[in-house]
């Protein structure tokens, strides 16, 4: 019982370094490897050694590893991967734009990409992204379900405002309303409408409870509007 005891609590204090040794051999391996053209070997033993030391990892591709050669990609989505997986969104997204140097127009890279910059509060960012998505493939269906509900809020968004400030007036008068109605129309042109499209293709492609409610309201909304 004692050693057992004496066992556990050494694993316990088990420092650090000893941790940042396993990796550093792991990726001496990778190295070896790599020298002996064992590329899938290779990227087994880098995702190890992410695991193991993401840090000593990471350095490892900046510095270890020629940019122009076959596994060098294969690296990346790795270190995107396990970043991802852990939540540093910071980290994954830096990899995931990393991959997309590689391969630009890789759709599943881009969608990686828009979803980083999601979590990271980037929400503009993600809509670029989204929308390459979509240049490239049409019926990608996390990237029409993003527009359409970021096209949908923003009009929601902007219609709150627009009838907030007319309340405030006591009396409009008629060019007022006009302006305000023209505003109304705008936010349907460039918001509801755009979230219209994209919802009706997520139909389209996946039966959405939520993509159809949200469609039903702005049904709703347009019959207002043409009273």
């Amino acid at each position: 019982m004692k050693t057992l005891t004496l066992l556990f609590f050494g694993l316990l204090l088990c420092p650090m370094s000893l941790l940042a040794q396993s990796a550093d051999v792991l990726l001496q391996k990778v190295s070896d490897a790599l020298s002996a053209g064992k590329d899938d070997y290779a990227v087994s033993l880098f995702r190890q050694a992410a695991g193991m030391g993401a840090e000593q990892t990471e350095m490892f591709y900046w510095t270890r590893i020629e940019k122009n050669s076959a596994v060098a990609p294969r690296l990346v989505r790795e270190l995107a991967a396990y970043y991802k997986d852990k939540r540093n969104y910071d980290k994954a997204y830096l990899f995931y734009k990393e991959w997309l140097q590689y391969y630009p127009e890789d759709v599943p890279g881009l969608v990686a990409c828009a979803e980083m910059q999601m979590m990271r509060g980037e929400a503009k960012d993600a809509l670029k992204l989204y929308e390459t998505v979509l240049a490239l493939d049409a019926d990608n269906l996390q990237a029409n379900i993003f527009l359409g509900n970021y096209y949908y809020l923003q009009a929601e968004r902007k219609k709150k405002t627009l009838e907030d400030n007319y309340k405030k007036i006591v009396s409009p008068t008629r060019m007022q309303y006009a302006s305000y109605r023209n505003g109304l129309s705008d936010v349907f042109a460039n918001g509801y409408d755009k979230a219209k499209n994209y919802l009706q293709k997520v139909l389209q492609l996946f039966p959405s409870t939520e993509a159809g409610k949200t469609l039903e309201r702005i049904k709703i909304l347009e019959k207002e509007m043409n009273k």
